[in-house]
């Protein structure tokens, strides 16, 4: 809960890096796990991000009126994933990672992609909550990994 409650209120998973990771190690995980996990997810892992901008561009089009496809949808997903591990872990630096697989892949112009901004802004920090969640969440599973194939080897 401090983390996510810390994320809630910076908006920034960057910023949010000790306090998760004094989370992961109050839950078990061990530091050296902790100390490599956690900020990598900060930088790579936006799963919150990811679920905002594509319900935000859904919304919009179904506003709108514009036609579109699973396979559009699907294209744009993937092309966002890829773009989501260049956007840094600060307040809205997803959404301007994303700037440029909206007008490409769904066309948005330039009132589109202000409001998809605007929307982001507003709800940026949930899914910044989001985020640090399943970074602790693989933290979590990497550690029973580690612990796993330690205890493997010492048999």
């Amino acid at each position: 809960l401090p983390a996510y409650f810390t994320a809630l209120g910076t908006s920034s998973s960057a910023a949010t890096i000790p306090v998760t990771m004094s989370c992961t190690n109050k839950c078990g995980i061990t530091d050296q796990v902790s100390k490599f996990t956690v900020p990598l997810c900060a930088t790579i892992h936006m799963p919150g991000s990811m679920i905002k901008v594509t319900a935000c561009a859904i919304t919009i089009m179904l506003l709108q009126g514009t036609p579109f496809t699973l396979g559009l949808i699907v294209q744009f997903i993937m092309l966002l994933a890829i773009s989501a591990v260049a956007a840094p872990g600060v307040p809205g630096g997803m959404i301007m990672a994303a700037i440029g697989v909206l007008a490409s892949v769904l066309g948005f112009d330039d009132a589109n992609q202000a409001l998809m901004i605007t929307l982001y802004v507003v709800m940026d920090s949930f899914g910044t909550a989001c985020n640090v969640t399943a970074d602790g969440a693989i933290a979590l599973i990497i550690d029973r990994i580690f612990k796993s194939s330690s205890a493997k080897a010492g048999n």
